[in-house]
């Protein structure tokens, strides 16, 4: 076995991964100004080697015995509070032979370098009460420190607070929970190297660390086990299983170390010292001194060193493609931004810039020439098409115009039109009054499609906001204003123009329509509808008499004569027989003091009083009942049977005329009147009302959050930017990299596939 130097633990080992580590720990330089990238790079995670351990499991010597140096806090209770990440960073003497020339630096002290280590130490401990105070909480906000020195091979670990189980002091109630979450957050992405630190003096099968790499690692193909205090396990044990991963198998493999003891600490016993005493035990340990390439702190910086290369040369074509990823959205993030305004002239363009472009996406949304169009609903202009012929056309082609009209509101009509005298004819007042009635109801609906069209306009006045709209908030809040006032103004003459088509329609009942159904032809279909009524009765409910009279006035309503009669004039006979017809309708008044035929005549001129004067006894008074407030007429329920039938069909006719002419002059109506005259005149509405110089300022004003953001973003686009150049710069280097010249104890392809570490000595 090659004797090695007691003066220091990394002199004879060969410089390897020199390549690739520097890569990595300069990108996290790069990204360490930005602070924590991981919430703000989501799934960029840098490799690294994630330390952890329970309290007082020993992981703080571990790392001062890999720098060589004493610069970590120390205390019985928790001292890391705070993620420590360490780069280790391989660096030539000073040039005048000082080999010892060392120094840190912090992350959030870039410019100050330290070179006495317990200045390092106080800068620790007072950069984690500046977070979390003087007590025993923690934080996930990292601390950066990087140590350059001759003493050390390039290894990247974080160093993360010891777990825990039951709060001690004034530490918060939650801290095992806080811990562990805290330790999740980092051994959990696959980029990470957890190095799982157990003390040999307890069981090693319970180990808090152990357990919680298993618990993201379960094969254990990330995972390095260390096992410290070897020095001090109960006579008669050792740790030659766990060593050989005979009791947890770890793919990576373990390494056993010996640590500084608090008395050797107390006595100001130095690292070297302690190295040199490690390596004297492992080589008189009867067990261990057959075990040389797994004990001791060299070969623990030799392994991180060799695993870490070859972790990073796996990760790195990934890695280059989420750098180049983030850039592309970040990029796209900034330009949303837009650049900061500093001139009126740059205002001024910007702004018309901004009007003219909302201007023309609301008129490619209407036109369904949008870039941004949807195939997962319907939207903009087709929506508007919709309303018409799916919702305004469709639901007034469903209604049926006597829907709300029964038979007796249509014979209480006829009765209502006549007046004081009985019906000779149908009056053309009934057909009026209830035509007209039913065509007030299109106004409703005719309203509502308006309505729903306006609704849709504002819903693509919303969908118009272009990217640079988010930076101003003003110019949003007037622009909506604007736009909203815009089309209620643009809804009024719609509204005025709707109303009077429907007022047009109810003021003049154009009867000699072409497309009306006409008087003979409803007389024809009333008489067939009656008819098979009459089959479908008995005879005596439905008298033919009343059927032949209904049917003669009606035909004298609408053509003057019966069907029979058209184009021939009344004989006397026809002319008797109508005269018949109307007095049997006639109220006979005399008939109601007993007089009838003959006495017709003269005598029925009288007054009454003279009548009562003949009579030598006056009869009682004849009392009349009170008529109610509400009458209705008294007549035979088949009474206006054919009338009630012609009206329906001439109701039904003309409505449906009109009901054509809305449906198609409603949707011209919104269209001209508010659809495109908003297309027209909404950029000239803009330009009047909000391209003014003394607007300029307030309109194109930023929020304070995205001026920010926009400078965060920028910084985060140049933090990537170099990344990605970084990395060009090395991907000639890595590709001409022999694996065979750093990496003869590992696999070529994968570390993840290795058993180097785990295969038992015999």
């Amino acid at each position: 076995m090659r004797k090695k130097s007691n003066s220091n633990p990394n002199d004879d080992v060969p410089l390897i991964g020199s390549s690739v580590i520097p890569l990595i720990n300069k990108l996290q330089d790069i990204f360490s100004p930005l602070g924590d990238i991981d919430n703000r790079l989501t799934g960029l995670r840098l490799p690294q080697v994630a330390v952890i351990g329970s309290q007082s499991s020993g992981k703080s010597s571990v790392l001062e015995a890999l720098v060589g140096r004493d610069f970590l806090p120390r205390g019985c209770d928790i001292c890391t509070r705070r993620p420590l990440v360490l780069q280790l960073e391989k660096c030539c003497d000073d040039g005048i032979g000082n080999e010892s020339f060392e120094w840190g630096e912090f992350g959030h002290l870039p410019d100050k370098r330290f070179y006495e280590f317990d200045a390092v130490r106080r800068e620790i401990l007072a950069e984690t009460e500046k977070e979390v105070g003087v007590n025993k909480g923690v934080s996930d906000k990292q601390i950066r420190l990087k140590i350059c020195s001759p003493n050390v091979l390039n290894i990247t670990l974080v160093d993360l607070p010891g777990i825990t189980k039951v709060p001690v002091g004034d530490q918060p109630s939650d801290i095992e929970a806080r811990i562990r979450n805290m330790i999740m957050s980092y051994i959990k992405q696959e980029t990470s190297i957890i190095l799982a630190v157990s003390p040999a003096n307890a069981d090693l099968a319970n180990s808090d660390a152990l357990q919680m790499a298993k618990e993201v690692d379960p094969t254990g193909t990330r995972t390095i086990g260390v096992i410290t205090k070897l020095d001090i396990m109960d006579k008669g044990t050792d740790a030659r299983n766990f060593l050989l991963g005979k009791v947890i198998p770890l793919r990576l493999g373990y390494i056993g170390v010996v640590n500084r003891s608090q008395e050797d600490i107390n006595n100001n016993r130095s690292i070297r010292q302690a190295l040199a005493h490690e390596e004297q035990f492992f080589r008189d340990h009867h067990v261990y001194r057959g075990l040389s390439d797994r004990c001791g702190i060299p070969q623990l910086a030799k392994k991180l060193n060799q695993i870490l290369e070859q972790h990073i040369r796996n990760v790195l074509p990934t890695l280059k493609t989420d750098l180049t990823s983030h850039l592309v959205a970040v990029e796209k993030e900034l330009r949303s931004y837009g650049e900061a305004l500093e001139s009126k002239g740059e205002r001024g363009a910007m702004l018309l810039n901004i009007l003219t472009k909302y201007s023309e996406a609301f008129s490619a949304e209407v036109d369904g020439k949008s870039q941004a169009m949807t195939t997962k609903e319907l939207s903009g202009g087709a929506r508007i098409h919709h309303i018409f012929q799916s919702i305004f056309v469709k639901s007034l082609e469903e209604v049926d115009p006597c829907d709300d009209l029964s038979d007796e509101d249509i014979r209480i009509a006829i009765h209502n039109a006549t007046g004081p005298r009985n019906a000779l004819f149908v009056p053309e007042v009934p057909f009026e009054v209830l035509v007209r009635r039913q065509i007030a109801r299109l106004l409703d609906p005719s309203l509502q499609c308006l309505r729903f069209v306006y609704d849709e306009l504002i819903k693509i006045s919303r969908a118009c906001e272009s990217v640079e709209m988010r930076r101003f908030s003003e110019l949003r809040s007037r622009l909506e204003d604007v736009t909203a006032r815009f089309l209620r103004d643009s809804v009024k003459p719609a509204e005025r123009m709707i109303i009077n088509l429907i007022d047009m329609e109810m003021d003049y009942i154009n009867s000699s329509h072409p497309n009306f159904i006409g008087g003979t032809k409803a007389v024809d279909m009333a008489q067939s509808e009656l008819k098979a009524i009459q089959e479908g009765n008995d005879a005596d409910k439905v008298p033919a008499s009343m059927s032949h009279k209904s049917i003669a006035t009606v035909a004298k309503f609408l053509n003057g004569a019966l069907p029979s009669q058209v184009g021939r004039p009344q004989s006397d006979n026809d002319r008797v027989a109508a005269a018949g017809v109307s007095t049997t309708r006639t109220w006979g008044v005399t008939s109601l003091f007993g007089i009838r035929g003959s006495s017709v005549g003269n005598s029925s001129k009288r007054h009454a009083a003279e009548v009562i004067n003949d009579i030598d006894q006056a009869p009682p008074v004849i009392q009349l009942k009170n008529p109610p407030s509400v009458l209705r007429p008294g007549e035979a329920e088949t009474e206006y049977q054919v009338e009630i039938i012609v009206t329906k069909l001439l109701i039904t006719s003309y409505y449906d005329i009109v009901r054509r002419n809305i449906q198609d002059l409603v949707p011209k109506a919104i269209m001209h009147y508010l659809v495109n005259h908003a297309k027209r005149n909404l950029l000239g509405t803009f330009i009047e009302k909000l391209y003014r110089e003394n607007l300029f300022e307030d309109l194109l004003r930023e929020q304070d959050d995205v001026v920010t953001q926009r400078r965060v973003t920028t910084e985060m686009c140049h933090a990537l930017r170099q990344a990605v150049e970084t990395l060009d710069e090395f991907v000639a280097d890595v590709s001409t990299l022999s694996s065979s010249d750093s990496m003869d104890a590992l696999p070529k392809r994968s570390y993840l596939s290795s058993n180097s570490y785990s295969k038992p000595s015999a």
